[in-house]
């Protein structure tokens, strides 16, 4: 609804409106407030007709259109689809949190796709495109009785069984261990060997199976592949013939660019899924992942033609034990690592293009973003053949030209190597940003001897409000940032500030006990939004000033070790801090002035605030021992909770009560795949966590960091489509492959 509120003034005759003009536009005015109550008329008129079609109707219609076809919401979900999407709903959250909820628990594909897939039930393609539509996740559907072994009728070998027994024959085979392409599928969703039977149900949700003559398995993969885009290698040695894929110098697995699968019948193939490259299906297959365009590309020197794949080997570089000879290129895809021969390692520097898994769009990354320009803003870019190479030489230029506000674009997925130092005046408004489709890493080096080398942002003393310094989508590693004086307020945004400063080749961190942020005697406002950083450190006068803010949504605040500070003052002092966190994964211990609100979190090292009778703590989980405000439904208080509920009504004895609720306490532990930094599946929820924890936010989602992908919810719903849709007589279940 936009349109021209003078529509009605300008029907009537100019002789009318001369003399409402002369009369001071009385009659305007009115025309005004009467245009805008005929647009809304207008415009609920429009929405009745949208509201028709699934593809272009509200939210709330989604459910109503679904049930005219017969679409089944799964229980206990109806009341949050239809009534979570008003404010106060009960979904919780924001509303485009409620609005990404609806959207996992009906999507849009799904409902218009019911009546299709009632004609295609039964398939493996539907299958796999069901996981596609409803959970938005790349599968291979797997029909595991035509991978038992069986001993052979005799009777097949007749001449007149010769078709049945090309059907059957492979199912009685041994293993070939001449064959290394199919030993290195086994236990994977390709995996092409024979099997004995396995008792225990695909589906079940204890001690999952599966190679049963009922079995069907649909393979998924719930980490998403993240492009880096010509990018610089990093080298390990002097010798500069020994690279890693990854900037940081740590091991980063590569992950294949999934190809469009070309019909609705297809089943998906190892090209069709976001799979980790493994060594032998490279060398065996080279071109179909190396290349421009592909999977991954590699430069050297200043070549503009990447690496012919005739000098490509494949090889593993777990030791570098491997050397390269005069002329090859070695890769380890498993690994991410490059070597050169020692006589021709490249002298001008190795850049190159791939593919990482992660699992949200969290932290620095080419993946699209919502950037607002400020229309008073001046725009400065740095990149190859832009107006500027180095950032600090925009930040000159802009301070030469005067203005107040100034947004410094890097157009380009490189790193750039120098000291930062920002010094602003009150009203000033600053942002280093990502371009589209861009990751920019900053990379902080020892630069000088005699100070600090830290990313440097001041404030400067005097009238009027303080600046705004706004970061968005970049990486920074080697040291962290320092934020010192009267700084209005900081914003973090899809940004990484590497927790530990920096990696070894196996994402250990380099410096575990140095911190990412330093708010040192500022008066800052922390925005942190889908980011990932290290440890947070705040130093400050506790008596003549008031806490700072800090505010941490949909991020993962890494202290490298549960037993670490993750957000304190010095010599793990309390923060002058009030701490806001929304769906946030917190790996160390938080000391802090105050929790004014922390909802849907994890925290797996202790909380101690200094103010106890402010604030509230609700659907979390914090460790047992922490000193915390009023607290809400988390855990594990409510486990031990439900331990004493159960001595009082007398079903156990309360003697045993101690045990089990040290017991319960153990179980709900959040578990988590990887805690490491540079793993693909850094900060994700094991398998085997506690559902208190995987399913313990208030909207029924996870606790953590992770929590806007509703990975329960998706889970949930395909379920319900494969009981629906599924062969019949057959056990489907979910096969979390990543």
């Amino acid at each position: 609804m936009n349109r021209d509120p003078d529509g009605l003034l300008a029907l009537l005759p100019q002789w009318h409106q001369l003399r409402d003009a002369e009369a001071g536009e009385p009659l305007r005015a009115l025309l005004a407030v009467l245009a805008e109550q005929v647009d809304l008329v207008r415009s609920g008129v429009e929405q009745g007709y949208e509201d028709w079609f699934v593809e272009t109707c509200a939210d709330w219609a989604v459910p109503y259109l679904g049930d005219l076809v017969g679409y089944r919401i799964l229980p206990g979900y109806e009341e949050v689809l239809t009534t979570g999407l008003s404010p106060g709903g009960p979904g919780g959250g924001t509303a485009e949190s409620r609005r990404r909820l609806a959207a996992r628990l009906a999507p849009r594909r799904d409902v218009a796709d019911t009546v299709a897939n009632r004609r295609r039930k039964g398939t493996l393609a539907l299958l796999e495109e069901l996981s596609a539509s409803v959970a938005e996740w790349p599968a291979r559907a797997v029909e595991f009785a035509r991978l038992l072994g069986a001993h052979q009728p005799v009777r097949l070998f007749g001449a007149g069984e010769a078709a049945a027994a090309a059907t059957r024959l492979t199912r009685g085979r041994l293993l070939d261990l001449r064959d290394g392409a199919a030993l290195d599928l086994l236990g994977g969703a390709f995996d092409p060997a024979a099997h004995g039977v396995d008792v225990r149900r695909a589906a079940s949700a204890r001690r999952q199976g599966g190679y049963g003559p009922a079995g069907v398995g649909l393979f998924v993969w719930r980490l998403k592949p993240y492009p880096v885009t010509h990018a610089p290698a990093y080298c390990i040695d002097r010798a500069r013939n020994l690279y890693t894929f990854s900037i940081l110098g740590s091991d980063s697995p590569l992950v294949a660019r999934p190809e469009p699968e070309p019909s609705a019948s297809h089943l998906a193939t190892m090209d069709n899924v976001p799979a980790f490259i493994r060594r032998r299906q490279l060398a065996d297959r080279l071109t179909d992942h190396y290349g421009p365009g592909r999977s991954f590309t590699v430069w050297r020197d200043d070549e503009e033609e990447p690496v012919p794949p005739a000098e490509i080997v494949v090889a593993d570089l777990s030791d570098w034990t491997y050397r390269a000879r005069r002329g090859q290129v070695v890769l380890d895809p498993e690994l991410g690592r490059i070597a050169f021969g020692t006589r021709c390692a490249p002298r001008h520097g190795v850049w190159v293009s791939y593919h990482y898994a992660f699992a949200d769009d969290t932290g620095g990354g080419e993946y699209p973003r919502e950037r607002d320009t400020p229309p008073r803003a001046a725009v400065y870019q740095v990149g190859p053949d832009r107006p500027f190479e180095r950032i600090m030489d925009a930040y000159e230029q802009w301070r030469a030209d005067g203005g107040a506000e100034a947004v410094i674009e890097l157009t380009h997925s490189g790193a750039h190597q120098e000291q930062l130092d920002f010094d602003l005046s009150p009203g000033e408004r600053l942002e280093v940003r990502a371009a589209e489709g861009a990751r920019p890493v900053i990379r902080l080096l020892d630069w000088y001897s005699n100070r600090p080398d830290a990313l440097n942002i001041h404030g400067n003393p005097g009238d009027g409000p303080g600046p705004r310094v706004v970061l968005d989508g970049l990486l920074v590693t080697g040291r962290g940032i320092s934020v010192t004086g009267p700084v209005g307020s900081v914003v973090l945004r899809h940004c990484t500030l590497v927790p530990g400063w920096s990696l070894e080749p196996r994402c250990e961190p380099h410096s575990p006990q140095e911190p990412s942020l330093v708010m040192e005697c500022t008066t800052a406002c922390v925005q942190i939004e889908r980011s990932v950083l290290g440890t947070i450190e705040v130093v400050g006068d506790e008596a003549g000033t008031d806490p700072l803010e800090i505010h941490i949504a949909d991020s993962v605040l890494d202290a490298t070790g549960s037993g670490r500070e993750a957000l304190s003052g010095p010599e793990c002092r309390l923060a002058h801090a009030v701490l806001r966190a929304h769906r946030t994964t917190v790996i160390g211990e938080v000391h802090v002035h105050a929790v004014e609100l922390a909802e849907d979190s994890i925290f797996t090292g202790r909380v101690h605030t200094a103010r106890r009778g402010t604030g509230c703590v609700r659907f979390c989980y914090v460790p047992p021992g922490s000193r915390t405000p009023r607290r809400y439904h988390c855990q594990p208080d409510e486990v031990r909770a439900a331990v004493r509920e159960r001595a009082a009504k007398g079903e156990i004895p309360w003697e045993d009560v101690p045990g089990l609720q040290d017991a319960e306490s153990a179980r709900v532990r959040p578990v988590f795949t990887s805690v490491r930094y540079g793993t693909p599946a850094y900060g994700q929820l094991a398998d085997g966590c506690a559902p208190e924890i995987a399913r313990g936010a208030e909207d029924g989602s996870e606790l953590g960091a992770f929590h806007e992908l509703f990975q329960p919810q998706r889970e949930d719903s395909l379920r319900a489509r494969l009981e629906e849709f599924s062969p019949a007589g057959t056990d489907a279940g979910i096969i979390h492959v990543t």
